[in-house]
């Protein structure tokens, strides 16, 4: 820390470090600190002297000639630095710092929070003297207000002067009576208020502590309960003092005239520990101060004391002003200058916007989902929702469609949660060349990898909000959001608070949010799409798009229909490349069956080209068939009109829209009504001939487009069966032949 340019940089910390707190180690560590950094003797004797009880005037000017410095164990800044920030100093933000924001700070908005007081309009509350005072009635009412009747209470009637000074100080005072005993003695003292306290001069008055006493000292360590605290301001008109504090509602338990120019406010704070105790404190002196009352910054502590009412001080009364005047606690009190101070706009008028009606805000997803606007996919696991907000990142940033609905072009952050760094960048090229688009707009696409230190949303927030402030992105996608909740995802309310960080984000940014979620557990096809999700509904209600894949039960029927589909395609484009006649030959009929593809490749194919064929083109297709899962879509939106459902094969790494219709009659997964599902249909013995019979013929042709000679080794290890089990399968099916050395082949076929 250097001071070089600024040597009251330290002076302000020094008033949250209180010295009668302190060790006497500790005292003369901020002595030898204030020293190294240029600071005078003359700045520690006098924040010294606070410690009334053991300050000696001329000890600091002594000491601080033995402070002679040395290279090891040097006492610094940090030291005071240190102690400040233990007893509640918090450095101040400058924009250059990497600071992480919290919901209390405000983000591009000059408006002041937590104020409610124009300065400039203050005119004052008087505050009236009593006329006939009974200073015995105020120091029961004093005592009733603040203890019980067990607690000792700390209080001062005798004071000293320093050499040279006119100024009085009070005295360590005494601590080890409780409430009830001066209350009873005060009952019996015919107005002698010095008989039970002991006899103060009438100068300087008597001072007492607000808090309770363990009855072993007058310390911060000695106090039982944090209850209290004391706001007091020297430094403007008592009036004006009184209007504050009254406008601001503070939950004053116990306000005092101090008998000189100030007010002696004891608030309620009601804190379960000291370290509560200080934030409280903190946040209450910082809404007095935005409101116009300077504070005395060494009052903060809780064993700090105050004027005692029902004394004379120089000729004046110190008397109870009044009692339990604001909010009645601490926690109703701060509830309340938040809500004042919400920032939330005022109510309009539909009349004044009527002819003048806002522009709506231009589509990030045309008919689905607005810039600025908040969109959910759920989807239970291996849906390829990842892969699915890839695309949607890649179609944004090159202004391209997304599964059926074009996108806006512009900037996208992807905040990746879940993969590691390489496998996250790989995901995104191989997206990209499975789609068969150019990369010629990569610098759209930011990606911000967190997988191992994503935090909580509401911390992750306004990290998040203060790296893209400037980046005007389009649209925040977030993956997944289960790595970042916070609260009981079945929590409403948890959840509601959760959901408002998505908010936050879109109000501060001005651009969309996009994240994804997992199903809750079970089959999901009877639910409707808006009750899908994971956790409470307040996800399904939040967004103004929800977007829900459910996985459709695909017959093996249908799987055999996709891979005679998948391998006719791939002989038409193998024959392309190697025999370009091959349309003179297959009539449009004979191209959709694989059967008629594979013998005709057979014929005019090199045994070699045939082999590459079987090996590679037909096999990758057929395991691709195989690997293919089929989704549907259904959308629940706020600013749309709601889509028909959208079927999709997901073809890792990407999903295709079933473009012919296949899958228009299959149902989702759980579709059917549990009677049904537990009722199934028995079959007979044909049905379960012809099953037989079906599976032997997929068999053999597949074997057969391996390129190889098909046996009942080859049928057996394709099928998972027996070899025994296959020659009675083909004998069954009665159209084929086996040989001596155990080759299969149709009875139709020219055996050579």
């Amino acid at each position: 820390m250097t001071l070089d340019d600024n040597k009251n940089d330290l002076l302000p910390l020094l008033a949250y470090i209180d010295p009668a707190a302190l060790t006497y180690q500790d005292w003369v560590n901020v002595g030898m600190a204030l020293k190294e950094e240029g600071y005078t003797a003359s700045d520690w004797d006098q924040w010294s002297a606070r410690d009334t009880a053991r300050y000696h005037a001329g000890e600091c000017f002594k000491k601080w000639t033995s402070f002679l410095g040395t290279t090891t164990n040097l006492v610094t800044a940090g030291t005071i630095v240190d102690m400040a920030k233990r007893s509640g100093w918090q450095p101040p933000y400058s924009s250059g710092e990497d600071k992480e924001l919290d919901w209390d700070d405000f983000i591009g908005s000059t408006k002041e929070n937590k104020v409610l007081i124009d300065k400039n309009w203050l005119e004052g509350k008087e505050v009236i003297e009593p006329q006939t005072w009974n200073p015995v009635k105020d120091l029961i009412k004093y005592l009733e207000t603040l203890f019980d009747s067990t607690e000792n209470v700390g209080y001062v009637t005798t004071s000293w002067q320093k050499e040279g000074d006119n100024k009085y100080l009070p005295t360590k005072g005494n601590f080890d009576r409780t409430a009830g005993e001066l209350i009873e003695l005060l009952n019996i003292c015919d107005g002698d208020v010095g008989g039970v306290f002991g006899d103060y001069n009438e100068a300087c008055g008597a001072w007492i502590r607000f808090n309770p006493l363990d009855g072993k000292g007058v310390k911060n360590e000695n106090v039982t309960e944090f209850r209290f605290a004391l706001v007091e301001s020297d430094s403007m008109e008592i009036d004006k003092q009184n209007e504050i504090i009254r406008t601001l509602e503070l939950p004053v338990a116990c306000l005092v005239h101090s008998g000189g120019k100030s007010l002696h406010a004891i608030v309620r704070i009601d804190a379960g520990s000291y370290e509560e105790y200080r934030k409280r404190v903190d946040y209450l002196y910082a809404v007095c101060k935005k409101n116009g009352l300077e504070i005395d910054s060494q009052n903060r502590n809780p064993s700090r004391l105050s004027r005692m009412p029902g004394v004379i001080r120089n000729a004046r009364k110190q008397w109870l002003v009044d009692t339990n005047i604001g909010k009645t606690s601490f926690a109703e009190w701060q509830e309340w200058i938040e809500a004042v101070n919400d920032d939330l706009p005022n109510p309009e008028s539909m009349a004044d916007a009527w002819d003048n009606l806002p522009d709506l805000a231009p589509p990030l997803i045309d008919n689905m989902l607005r810039q600025g606007h908040k969109m959910l996919i759920a989807g239970p696991s291996k849906a390829g929702k990842s892969f699915s907000l890839i695309e949607l990142c890649i179609a944004i940033a090159e202004g391209k469609k997304w599964i059926q609905w074009d996108c806006a072009q512009g900037r996208i952050l992807y905040v990746n949660l879940e993969l590691d760094r390489a496998s996250c960048l790989h995901r995104f090229k191989d997206v990209y060349e499975e789609l068969g688009l150019r990369p010629e707009h990569l610098s759209n696409i930011d990606i911000w990898n967190l997988r191992g230190k994503s935090v909580p949303m509401d911390k992750l927030a306004p990290k998040l909000i203060r790296r893209a402030a400037k980046k005007n992105y389009l649209a925040i996608i977030i993956d997944p959001i289960y790595k970042v909740i916070t609260g009981d995802e079945n929590s409403a309310d948890q959840m509601a608070n959760f959901c408002n960080q998505f908010d936050k984000v879109c109000t501060e940014l001005g651009c969309a949010v996009i994240y994804c979620h997992h199903h809750s557990k079970g089959a999901q096809g009877g639910k409707r799409s808006m009750d899908r999700a994971s956790g409470s509904g307040v996800f399904a209600r939040d967004p103004d798009a929800l977007l829900d894949l459910i996985e459709l039960e695909i017959t093996e029927d249908l799987v055999k229909q996709e891979e005679n589909k998948a391998v006719c395609a791939a002989c038409v484009a193998f024959l392309e490349e190697h025999y370009p006649k091959w349309e003179d030959d297959i009539s449009q009929d004979d191209q959709c069956s694989e059967r008629v593809m594979l013998d005709y490749c057979h014929k005019v194919l090199t045994v070699d080209a045939y082999a590459s064929l079987t090996n590679n083109y037909v096999y990758v297709a057929r395991q691709k068939v195989r690997q293919r899962t089929a989704w549907r879509i259904e959308g629940t939106l706020r600013e749309f009109p709601k889509f028909p459902p959208i079927d999709l094969w997901f073809d890792y790494p990407v999903h295709h829209v079933d473009e012919i219709g296949v899958l228009k009659d299959i149902d989702a997964e759980g579709d059917q009504p549990s009677w049904k599902k537990n009722f199934k249909k028995k079959k007979s013995p044909d049905d379960h001939k012809n099953d037989r019979r079906k599976s032997v013929d997929s068999t053999y042709d597949i074997v057969k487009s391996f390129g190889e000679k098909v046996t009942l080794k080859g049928m057996a290890e394709y099928g998972g069966v027996t070899e025994k089990t296959v020659k009675n399968h083909l004998k069954e099916h009665g159209d084929f032949i086996i040989t001596n050395q155990g080759e299969v082949m149709r009875k139709t076929e020219k055996v050579e």
